[in-house]
């Protein structure tokens, strides 16, 4: 039963972080993006501060050098994420962070040497496919953009992984916390250094970033960050590739975008993968025993 809440925990990350697109556009046109990820992650700090404040006198030591890992590794993801798709198109930009997909898998085999299941491994190459299928558009070789981005990928990829591991051992919304801190920290250092220090918006772009910072980032990641306890890194990175999924979703119904027949078979392909990964096919194998009784 853990395991099911678990992947309902993610799946529900997932849709709030396609829902996440249309916000994103949104606060691109009042905000820079570096500003966007200091005050998300802000936001993030404030609230998780707020309602947990009582655990955080518990805080260990443990806690605060895990947490801030894996701290460092999202924000390092989100802004090279930021800084490819400046140098690359959006649909490539989202494509080559969904390799992180794959990428856990070899983590996991070469860190801790742990055996690869083949219908996670399947299953993840699979979802690449659909996700490459759903967003990815043919153009001309391999840019810094795409190389900056392939990179973000490895930096969510090893955010995944280690999450995975620390939340065995430490409390999850005190690991979400130390997280957020340390995201915050290294987000307004960006920001100073780039000298980003005018915060001047309206309530289009306001509304925009809260969002963001409540749901995309405060709730998204804890709640990805406790659901991580029930499930392997390998599943968990399948089934937060769905954001690709549902990220065209909330464009065709929010933003009037067109469903073509090429969204549709991306989408399908998602699903299997998912379906593979979850079910490992027992429901064929079973069928095939009773047949050949």
């Amino acid at each position: 039963m853990r395991k099911y809440i678990g992947e309902l925990g993610l799946a529900v990350v997932a849709i709030i972080w396609g829902s996440g697109f249309v916000a994103s556009a949104v606060s691109l046109e009042h905000f820079t993006p570096y500003q966007i990820l200091a005050i998300r992650f802000l936001i993030g700090i404030i609230l998780l501060s707020l309602v947990f404040f009582k655990k955080l006198k518990n805080i260990k030591k443990s806690t605060i050098i895990k947490g801030s890992i894996i701290g460092i590794f999202l924000y390092l993801a989100f802004a090279l994420q930021t800084v490819g798709l400046v140098y690359t198109t959006p649909s490539k930009n989202a494509f080559l962070t969904a390799v992180n997909v794959v990428i856990v898998p070899f983590i996991a085999f070469f860190i801790f040497k742990r055996k690869m299941d083949k219908f996670e491994l399947f299953g993840a190459l699979l979802a690449i496919i659909g996700i490459g299928v759903l967003s990815l558009k043919l153009s001309s070789g391999i840019n810094f953009g795409d190389l900056l981005t392939l990179l973000c990928a490895v930096a969510f990829a090893f955010h995944i992984f280690y999450t995975a591991q620390f939340v065995k051992s430490e409390d999850p919304v005190l690991l979400t916390v130390v997280q957020m801190a340390a995201a915050t920290v290294l987000g307004f250092i960006v920001v100073l250094f780039k000298g980003e220090t005018n915060f001047a918006a309206n309530i289009e772009g306001v509304s925009a970033v809260l969002y963001l910072g409540v749901f995309s980032t405060t709730i998204a990641f804890l709640l990805q960050t406790v659901a991580q306890k029930f499930t392997s890194e390998t599943k968990a990175a399948i089934i937060l590739s769905t954001e690709a999924f549902w990220g065209m979703v909330f464009s065709v119904i929010i933003l009037s975008e067109v469903l073509t027949a090429k969204m549709a078979i991306g989408a399908i392909l998602i699903l299997v993968a998912i379906i593979i990964s979850e079910t490992k096919l027992k429901f064929l194998k079973k069928k095939f025993r009773k047949e050949a009784v």
